[in-house]
């Protein structure tokens, strides 16, 4: 190429947003990307159609959400032969989603493409106790009767307590919250300041909804 080609955001689609453990209690992320995906298919006609690629990710992520983005876009209606990857930046997983489709429009690999985000706090993985998960792959193992049982004798009440996952930064144990409890702190921003931030955004959010400025963006679901 001798220049990067200009990239456009055509539209978009969501499903909307809700309280965790609510509406959503029992929806999955594989749920929600394909009925989000359906919906921006419908809205661009695009039945049928090969795109360049589909980027998108989730932050929590079940074991069953393996390929999550290329199995939500085989429920989408594209072609089957449109490609798709996952990718996962904690909040920036969507916003990195964009800019590395966009990258690949500007360098004119792929003309055109989807970038997605899914997230729910209602369908959390639990996994199993690290204790219990490791018997179960000794038990995997084992060649003999002898060996399992003597693997089975190891087995403790306490292996049934499942492992909940932790909305925390791995290395300093404390979640987004309490690190924003740090910087106030170290930057001075009272709570009146925050809540009055706060306010203004639900009366901004109302405000688009009531003007429709969402109408070409969320679908029902």
């Amino acid at each position: 190429m001798s220049k990067i080609r200009r990239v456009a955001i055509i539209g978009g689609n969501r499903i909307p947003f809700m309280r965790s453990n609510t509406a959503y209690s029992y929806a999955s992320n594989m749920d929600m990307l394909s009925a989000t995906l359906q919906g921006l298919v419908r809205r661009f006609d695009l039945e049928g159609e090969r795109l360049g690629e589909v980027a998108a990710g989730a932050v929590m992520k079940h074991s069953r959400d393996f390929n999550l983005a290329r199995e939500a876009t085989l429920n989408s209606g594209l072609a089957l032969e449109t490609p798709a990857y996952d990718i996962q930046q904690a909040c920036g997983t969507g916003l990195e989603a964009a800019i590395l489709v966009a990258n690949k429009v500007a360098l004119g690999q792929i003309d055109a493409g989807i970038a997605a985000g899914t997230d729910t706090a209602s369908d959390a993985p639990i996994a199993l106790n690290e204790n219990y998960r490791r018997m179960i792959l000794d038990l995997n193992r084992a060649k003999t009767l002898g060996a399992r049982l003597k693997i089975l004798m190891r087995f403790r009440p306490s292996f049934i307590l499942p492992s909940l996952p932790a909305n925390a930064e791995p290395r300093t144990g404390l979640s987004m919250g309490q690190h924003c409890e740090l910087m106030i702190k170290e930057w001075g921003i009272s709570r009146e300041a925050q809540d009055e931030l706060t306010w203004r955004s639900h009366q901004n959010l109302i405000a688009a909804y009531n003007e429709g400025f969402f109408e070409d963006l969320i679908q029902p679901v």
